[in-house]
């Protein structure tokens, strides 16, 4: 089975003020859609074809360009939407909330530390909050479409909330204000989401 194009849980609309519609529409319907295409096109025909998303980052080469690129950026969006949601904000709370306060010792301090790991990724790349077996919960950042489940990368957990910060996902609104896309981010966070990522992965 190729990989599909994962549909949107909200409207394109549904996420402003914060991010807008048309970034909504290219980011998804082209930049998205991109990535699927490129990567079905990368591992037809090769022993990866039917496996999951999540197989073929942990086991791939990282040499192979075109499914490290495009198996990331299929990955990392798909999550990505996931984990915003129009009704979203505030804080986290239960164990999530629990693990949050043991690494970082306050919600402010995760915010802190996920918004620098954001804000100071040269060029293109992602923000992330992993968690490790265990449930211990770790923040970094990626460049380009790499991601924490690929072979050699920082964290080596399971990425549980992500932010694109390519300036595709955020120029049209922000232009070269990343901090203020960053901020503005929180404002949407899914925590029911981020949380049931984490009850699935520690």
């Amino acid at each position: 089975m190729a990989f599909e194009l994962p549909a949107l849980p909200y409207a394109h609309d549904a996420l402003e003020p914060h991010i807008d519609t048309r970034t909504m529409e290219i980011h998804h319907g082209k930049h998205h859609a991109g990535y699927t295409s490129k990567l079905n096109a990368a591992i037809e025909g090769t022993e990866m074809e039917g496996m999951s998303i999540e197989n073929i980052l942990t086991n791939m080469d990282m040499a192979n360009g075109a499914v490290r690129n495009n198996g990331g950026g299929y990955y990392n969006h798909s999550l990505f939407w996931k984990v915003m949601s129009p009704n979203g904000g505030g804080t986290p709370s239960g164990e999530l909330a629990e693990a949050i306060n043991a690494a970082f010792g306050s919600f402010d301090a995760f915010k802190e530390a996920f918004s620098n790991a954001a804000k100071t990724q040269f060029g293109s790349g992602w923000a992330w909050l992993c968690v490790h077996k265990g449930g211990k919960v770790e923040v970094c950042s990626t460049p380009n479409q790499d991601n924490p489940l690929m072979p050699g990368v920082s964290c080596n957990g399971t990425p549980i909330l992500g932010l694109d910060v390519w300036e595709h996902a955020y120029y049209l609104k922000y232009q070269n204000r990343r901090p203020d896309y960053v901020e503005a981010f929180f404002n949407v966070i899914n925590w029911e989401q981020v949380a049931a990522n984490y009850a699935a992965n520690k």
